[in-house]
This record gives structure tokens, sequence and C-alpha cells, in this order.
């Protein structure tokens, strides 16, 4: 199944819609989301508090945790009636995902790090056209100097790993870009600088955004800000 790209959707069809969502974990801890939406091309800071709730609201989003009820469409897709490499498959067509450590593979090159969604996905192999420069495109565009490219992702410092990790996220055209604080390890600067090359590099792509922060102050570079507990109740004390 491939994800249809927004230039597909109608101006008023949500990029991704949440209605009515809900999991619980045993022990009676759980988060429920009542309505959701976000437009094709908008970039959205979801703000919340460590423990809140907010890496599984995007893991709800990307079908990595299934609910226990209500519908999720992204793309156009109800992902919640996919399963195993259907899910899989959809996830890594529909998404890039700038995790909050990075996930970087460390014995490979950074260039090779920003191509590895492509093993995986035709459809964003197919949109990068020449992968292997559309990576060091994206890698320069995110001010990484050539002389990194080629060098392991652990000798890197957290700064360039995380451009890294958003080149991968980047590369082959995602629909919607997924962010679990990825400007957590910086300083303020720093973090406002990225999120000006990323804002950048989505527009080219014409990929959307949703970042979850605790950092109220990068609220300016976003289209809308959503606070996790206006659109989500929590019960008990879940993962971040």
């Amino acid at each position: 199944m491939q994800a249809r790209r927004f230039s597909r959707l109608s101006d008023t069809d949500p990029a991704l819609s949440i209605r009515d969502a809900a999991f619980s974990w045993a022990g009676g801890f759980g988060i429920e989301i009542a309505n959701f939406d976000l437009k094709p091309r908008e970039r959205v800071l979801l703000l919340g508090p460590s423990g809140g709730g907010k890496s599984t609201f995007l893991n709800l989003v990307a079908g990595i945790t299934t609910p226990s009820r209500g519908r999720i469409d992204v793309l156009g897709t109800d992902i919640t009636g996919l399963r195993g490499s259907r899910i899989d498959r959809f996830r890594v067509d529909s998404f890039g995902i700038v995790f909050q450590m990075f996930n970087l593979l460390p014995w490979l090159s950074a260039i090779d790090n920003v191509l590895v969604p492509l093993r995986f996905s035709r459809l964003r192999r197919k949109r990068a056209g020449d992968a292997r420069g559309e990576a060091a495109r994206l890698l320069g565009a995110l001010g990484i100097d050539t002389t990194l490219f080629d060098q392991r992702a652990s000798t890197l410092s957290v700064g360039q790993q995380q451009r890294v990790a958003a080149a991968r996220a980047l590369i082959g055209g995602p629909g919607i870009i997924l962010a679990d604080e990825p400007t957590s390890a910086l300083d303020r600067t720093n973090a406002r600088a990225f999120l000006d090359l990323l804002t950048a590099e989505l527009e080219k792509a014409d990929s959307a955004l949703l970042m979850v922060s605790h950092d109220e102050t990068l609220a300016d570079r976003f289209d809308r800000t959503v606070r996790l507990d206006d659109i989500a109740r929590v019960t008990g004390k879940v993962a971040a």
C-alpha cells in the first residue's frame, strides 16, 4: 500500500486525522485523544511536560502502537486496520522520524545513515532519484561539511548527529515528519538555527511536521502550537 502525496489531497483533507483514539497499559495507565488534525504542509508544535504522553502520542500516529479504539487516518488511509508488514511498509513510505536520541547506526557513515530508509521504501527511493546525490545535498543543506559525509556516525558531535538524523527523515519526501524532542540536547540558539534549516527543507519536500517538545520558546518557528492536555486525557504516568 502506498501513501498518497499531499498534492493528491484536497485543501480540506487533513494529512493526519485522529478521532476518539485511546490506548491503555496494564495497571490503568493510558491516553485518550478526542480530535486532532494536521494539515498538508503544516508545521505543528505539540507541547507537554516530560512524562505527559508525548512520545506515546507519536507512536500512535506512526502506527507503532495500535489504539484500543478510534480511528487514525494518515494521508487518506486508516492505519488502525493495518498489521504486520503492511503497517511497517506504510510507515516507512509515509513518515520520516527524528528520534530524541537520533538512533543513528554508529558503524555507518553519515551519508549511509541518511540512505537507510531507501533500503526499505521503494516509494521514497523513487522520489529521491539520485539517492547518494540527494543524501549529500540534504547533509550540506543542513550544515554538515562534506569532509564529514564518510565519517562514522559514532564520531560525530551531538549537533552533527541531529542534522544527519533530520536528513535521514527528509530523504525521499515522506508526507509527514515526526520529531520527538530533537532539540533537547541543544542550546536555544542552535535549536532555533536547526529549526530554520529544517523548515527550508520541509518546504522543498512538500512535507508536514509534527514535533513534540516541552520548550515553549520554539513556538514562533511553527504554524500552530497545540498543548497535549487540550486534545488528550492522560491517566496515570506514561512515557514522555
